[in-house]
């Protein structure tokens, strides 16, 4: 294939991507990447038992998938980059080689994570950077800039904090996103609005403060509003699931949106995940709801 219509493919694909998983709330299922067509072809987006998709036609990999439990050791480093681990088998054949290509080439990639069973989260565009033959491994980043800055076990400390950020915001975030609405059965837990598209993961504890880890327990799928409206204290969940609207905003007379999107939610109980390890962690809410109230928690 000429590597101009391969890179606009590739642009369509990745476009493609996204914009569907931003429809759903930032994440596919393994059965829509696998049926995906273009220009009338079937061309699945990732392999159907294999973490690399290498499609036939193309000069190097389209997409790679990254899970915490499978069965290579696929690691982010303290450098803010993704190692991700050679095949099995001769480390300069099999799939290896069109990753190996990639580096050449510098043509994008789709970052797959595989957070939940049969959903897998895009990241993308990502390239492969660097080949760590000593520890049988590429290096992927999240911005083609680390295309250019030399040798990257020499990385400087602001390239690292650079990185370091670029993976909070395009990897951690959208897998928290994702865990959280998949437990929520992609509804906000006040209204139970079902658009993906207009859902968010809401920090009980806030990222960066002391509890506020990106786990399911420390989130709630709401939607923009009602995010926006938690995040300023306009809204309140107490530790008993419970919804309190601040009281001056309660009292407050103004349209539709207001008395119904917002006021009505008042004493209103939410929703939570079937399952109990993803429920919201009682002890955050009450931290949270202390904050929201203005008493001690």
């Amino acid at each position: 294939m000429d590597s101009a219509l391969e890179a606009r493919l590739r642009t369509e694909i990745i476009q493609w991507v996204m914009d569907r998983a931003e429809a759903n709330g930032g994440f596919l299922s393994r059965a829509e990447l696998l049926d995906f067509h273009l220009e009338g072809r079937k061309l699945p987006l990732i392999d159907y038992s294999r973490g690399i998709r290498n499609p036939a036609g193309f000069s190097s990999t389209l997409s790679i998938v990254s899970t915490a439990d499978g069965p290579y050791d696929d690691a982010e480093s303290e450098d803010g980059l993704l190692h991700y681990a050679y095949r099995k088998g001769d480390p300069f054949g099999g799939d290896n080689i069109k990753l190996r290509r990639a580096l050449e080439t510098g043509m994008p990639l789709i970052l797959f994570r595989k957070e939940v069973p049969n959903f897998l989260t895009p990241v993308a565009p990502v390239y492969v950077v660097d080949d760590y033959p000593e520890e049988r491994s590429f290096v992927i980043a999240l911005e083609e800039s680390f295309r250019y800055m030399g040798d990257l076990r020499e990385i400087t400390e602001p390239q690292r904090q650079y990185a370091l950020r670029l993976a909070r915001q395009r990897l951690h975030q959208p897998a928290f996103r994702t865990r959280v609405l998949l437990a929520y059965e992609t509804k906000c837990a006040i209204c139970s609005l079902r658009h993906g598209a207009l859902l968010d993961a809401a920090h009980i504890v806030p990222d960066g403060e002391p509890g506020g880890a990106p786990i399911t327990s420390n989130g709630l799928a709401l939607c923009k509003i009602h995010h926006v409206a938690y995040d300023r204290n306009m809204l309140g969940i107490s530790p008993d699931y419970k919804v309190a609207i601040n009281r001056e905003l309660l009292e407050e007379v103004d349209g539709p949106m207001l008395r119904h999107g917002i006021q009505a939610m008042h004493g209103r109980m939410i929703s939570v995940p079937a399952r109990p390890a993803d429920r919201p962690d009682r002890e955050r809410l009450a931290q949270r709801w202390a904050t929201f109230t203005n008493t001690p928690a």
